[in-house]
């Protein structure tokens, strides 16, 4: 039940009575996920970690928090799929483009695109809520792929940390839908 109605002009109003159609899963409810305790933050290269909030082994495809402290970086790597990203703080960017990305920018990654992730010093961290579609394939500096990184890598990295920092291995699963 969220929070009860006091002046808004539809606090009469009923929620609906089944609102879950047969087989249907539940909602997924995170709060302030960017700003979470920092065990969540799954490592992804040495300056850059991620907080996953929603995953699909079905679909390949996880939604996250990207976060740098600092200045950060992600390896080279290739979207077979599409990505949307929305940035909460810092500054963030891809060589290979003439932007970078502040508080409120929204980024829409088509299919066949490579880049590499860069995070500058800013005086917040980089925090980006991104959802992944399908794998990263690594590239080396001439842009061939050298190896993958799909919703099954993600899956096995994120039980290992939180196994290792008592959160426990099977908090992972809380996140597939």
């Amino acid at each position: 039940m969220p929070e009860a109605a006091t002046t808004e002009f539809w606090r009469d109003l009923k929620p609906i009575a089944n609102s879950f159609k047969p087989h249907a899963l539940p909602e997924h409810y995170v709060k302030d996920p960017a700003n979470s305790d920092e065990r969540y933050f799954v490592p992804i290269s040495e300056t850059v970690s991620s907080r996953p909030i929603w995953i699909s082994p079905q679909r390949n495809m996880w939604a996250d928090i990207l976060r740098a402290s600092s200045a950060g970086l992600v390896n080279r790597h290739y979207h077979p799929h599409q990505v949307f990203a929305y940035t909460i703080s810092g500054k963030w960017g891809y060589l290979e483009h003439d932007w970078t990305a502040t508080a409120g920018d929204f980024v829409y990654e088509s299919p066949g695109e490579g880049h590499t992730l860069v995070a500058y010093e800013s005086d917040e961290p980089m925090k980006v809520f991104f959802v992944v579609s399908g794998p990263l394939i690594w590239l080396d500096e001439a842009g061939n792929g050298v190896a993958h990184y799909d919703v099954y890598d993600y899956i096995a990295a994120a039980r290992t940390h939180y196994a290792a920092n008592g959160i426990g291995a099977d908090y992972v699963d809380t996140l597939f839908r």
